[in-house]
């Protein structure tokens, strides 16, 4: 980030600095070049700069040349001798430090002489360019040092194996030119701030919600994933992925009807059909195929279909209806008296399906539900019932909120797949849903008739032929999904912190939109301050949010979008809070007042729009009415792993994977036991870190025999 501050000083000295966002100068700072590993990709565009391109030349041989003038004035044995350094009989190169060092300056000068030459030089010119530089490099690391002839031998492979492989120029076309036209594509996406920038985050596993950026070193915590629970690292999830990827290995090894339709493709189907209490469900690879290819079944399928899609639907259920070929009506958002007056100018014998969410990702508004099922009964229509983003964080077993609006039935009938008559869950015809969300796999589903489900797998090209997700994969997410069926507390505290990040945000005149969902988009109003917005969370305050643009939402109705996990502690809620306050007071982007003055936007600040919309959630349904809400984590305190989720979630697997009791194996490391042979070992957890974690219930591990109560836990230490 101290790089990209300096970069500012420049601007006005640089027309490539000056024209360049800083949000771009971070992204190519940051970035490896893909061509030339050692340097970063603003380092290789500068390596064409008239200015800075010869004044690199000259800095890759000053480091190399340096490297080789203290190698070759001091005595490196000495060196070695004075740090207490012994080479070893059949010690290598890579136990020196200087050749290590002497091996990076040869690489870099290496690549900065490629870049410089990769546009202008002809392949026989660059080859000679690059064998001189390398022997440049090889001459001046052998120097001194008893390591550094290997070093250099490595080195000169290296750059053997890099010269042939790179990249030959651009084909040129005689006739059309392409390469114009893509120019010409993406300028549109530039000039209508529509283009999509993609930072590079990886989340950590052992530090959830943190992330690490490209360099490894630089950590940062992530508010818009949607692995809503943090369930891509539960502990059960992974210890399940490891004993499959144990028998069953890697990949599928084909499509579902050719090698690719095994046991855990079958259990997990059958496991979905009873989280929906429907009769059968089809597996997926993403939820995007899942609507494109049901919808475009369907609809091509039934003569003369005709949908009728709420405006604000998703992009794969408006791809999967386009590419039916079927007539699409499209009624106002969550309007029920424009969808009725659009079914009525059609026979009730005309096929019709209402497409419509129940989770709406960029607003966090929730459909009527139940409402449109009565119009689908009253004209003569089926309903396809998008739950993306309600799976695993509604209802008390997590099937959504159709399951949701009938709490208190589907909690009394328990682990029954059973439909239970009349209520919406069963009344809704067809359901999608994902495991790549608060299920924190990778996948998407359908859920219906067993008549619908085998029509659609005999029939839908997104299903038949692309191979089937991993046996890892499917058992991973099958343990998610049966995990969150036994323990609610991770749906209640995440809807705890939600509440009390956008309560936060309210008292500072944040606008955040309302609505009832664990959503929290706030309202920024103008893409590019959306965009500076984003990137200033991330570059000064290590805070990652996505800025959301057209086409994701309307011109005018850009935002940031936040995510509150159950896994988010107090300091980070108070910081992410205090962070965006000082984020819109730098950036001077609008505030609640601000729009009430304006007239309002995206329902912020419009007059007769309500400023708050109750939760789904119920006082009663998170356990404050009777007090046993779950507490947020703080700092340094452990989230809870619930042990009878945890048992039912391993016992599922007793037939595949055999049974396993006792301690969680959730993550594997290579040892070396006596003789020098390698074995696969595991972090396990000990009691005492169970109890810590906060396991409330019955334990898991061998030689306990009471069950654990809350108040053991709280005594055993920090807990959630």
């Amino acid at each position: 980030m101290d790089k990209l501050q300096s970069f500012t000083r420049f601007k006005k000295a640089c027309p490539y600095l000056g024209r360049t966002k800083a949000s771009t100068l971070r992204n190519l700072s940051s970035s490896t070049s893909p061509r030339f590993p050692s340097l970063s990709a603003l380092t290789e565009r500068a390596t064409k700069c008239p200015v800075m391109g010869p004044a690199l030349n000259v800095r890759s041989k000053e480091i190399v040349a340096g490297y080789a003038s203290v190698a070759g004035n001091l005595d490196v044995d000495k060196i070695h001798k004075d740090k207490g350094i012994v080479p070893p009989p059949g010690a290598t190169v890579e136990m020196c430090p200087h050749a290590s060092a002497a091996r990076a300056a040869a690489r870099m000068a290496e690549d900065l002489a490629a870049a410089a030459n990769a546009k202008k030089a002809k392949a026989a010119h660059r080859h000679s360019t690059t064998a001189t530089t390398k022997e440049e490099a090889a001459a001046a690391a052998a120097a001194g040092c008893p390591f550094h002839q290997k070093a250099a031998a490595d080195a000169a492979k290296a750059a053997d194996v890099k010269a042939a492989a790179q990249p030959k120029a651009t084909k040129k076309h005689t006739g059309f030119d392409y390469e114009k036209f893509y120019v010409e594509e993406l300028d549109k996406k530039h000039k209508d701030k529509s283009y999509r920038y993609f930072n590079n985050i990886n989340r950590l596993a052992q530090k959830f919600p943190v992330a690490h950026t490209a360099r490894v070193t630089d950590e940062v915590e992530v508010w818009c994933a949607n692995d809503y629970l943090g369930m891509g690292n539960n502990p059960v999830v992974l210890e399940t992925m490891h004993r499959t990827l144990d028998k069953y290995g890697h990949g599928a090894g084909g499509t579902r009807n050719i090698a690719g339709n095994g046991a855990m493709h079958l259990a997990l189907e059958n496991e979905l059909a009873n989280l929906h209490r429907k009769s059968a469900a089809l597996v997926f690879s993403s939820c995007y195929v899942a609507n494109d290819a049901t919808l475009s079944t369907l609809g091509s399928k039934l003569p003369g279909c005709v949908y009728f899609s709420d405006s604000m639907n998703h992009a794969s259920m408006i791809q999967g209806m386009r590419h039916s070929g079927a007539k699409r009506v499209i009624f106002k958002h969550n309007d029920l008296e424009d969808l009725e007056n659009k079914l009525k100018q059609y026979p009730k014998e005309t096929p019709k399906i209402i497409a419509f969410e129940s989770v709406y990702s960029m607003c966090g508004s929730i459909g009527p539900i139940k409402e449109i099922c009565d119009l689908a009964d009253q004209y003569g229509a089926l309903t396809f019932l998008d739950e993306v983003h309600a799976v695993g964080l509604y209802g008390p077993r997590g099937a959504g909120v159709a399951e949701h609006l009938d709490y208190e039935a589907h909690k009394a009938a328990g682990q029954s797949g059973a439909a239970i008559p009349n209520s919406v869950m069963d009344r809704v015809d067809i359901i999608t849903g994902t495991l790549g969300k608060a299920y924190g796999a990778v996948g998407g589903y359908i859920a219906g008739s067993e008549e619908f489900v085998d029509m659609v797998r005999s029939y839908a090209p997104g299903f038949i032929f692309t191979t089937s997700l991993p046996p890892a994969t499917i058992a991973g997410a099958r343990a998610s999904v049966s995990y969150q069926k036994h323990y609610v507390g991770d749906r209640q505290l995440k809807q705890v912190n939600v509440r009390t990040v956008k309560d936060k945000m309210s008292a500072l005149d944040i606008p955040v939109i309302p609505g009832p969902s664990h959503i929290v988009p706030v309202l920024v109003g103008d893409p590019e301050l959306a965009k500076a917005a984003s990137d200033k969370l991330l570059g000064e305050h290590d805070i990652y949010v996505q800025a959301i643009n057209y086409p994701t939402v309307a011109r005018g109705e850009e935002r940031l979008r936040f995510t509150v996990t159950p896994r988010h502690t107090t300091e980070q809620m108070d910081r992410l809070v205090k962070a965006v306050d000082q984020v819109f007071t730098e950036l001077k982007i609008n505030r609640l007042s601000d729009w009430k003055r304006l007239g309002g936007r995206a329902t912020v600040g419009v007059e007769g729009a309500p400023e708050y919309v109750e939760p789904i959630w119920s006082d009663k349904q998170i356990g404050v009415t009777d007090g046993s809400v779950p507490t947020t984590l703080r700092n340094g305190e452990k989230p809870v792993v619930d042990a009878k989720a945890v048992e039912a979630a391993r016992n599922i697997f007793n037939n595949l994977l055999g049974t396993v009791q006792g301690r969680i194996q959730a993550n594997r490391s290579l040892v070396n036991a006596e003789g020098g042979v390698e074995l696969i070992t595991s972090t396990l957890t000990t009691k005492t870190e169970l109890l810590s974690s906060g396991v409330s219930q019955t334990p898991i591990l061998e030689g306990v025999e009471a069950p654990i109560s809350q108040e053991a836990v709280a005594s055993s230490g920090p807990s959630a």
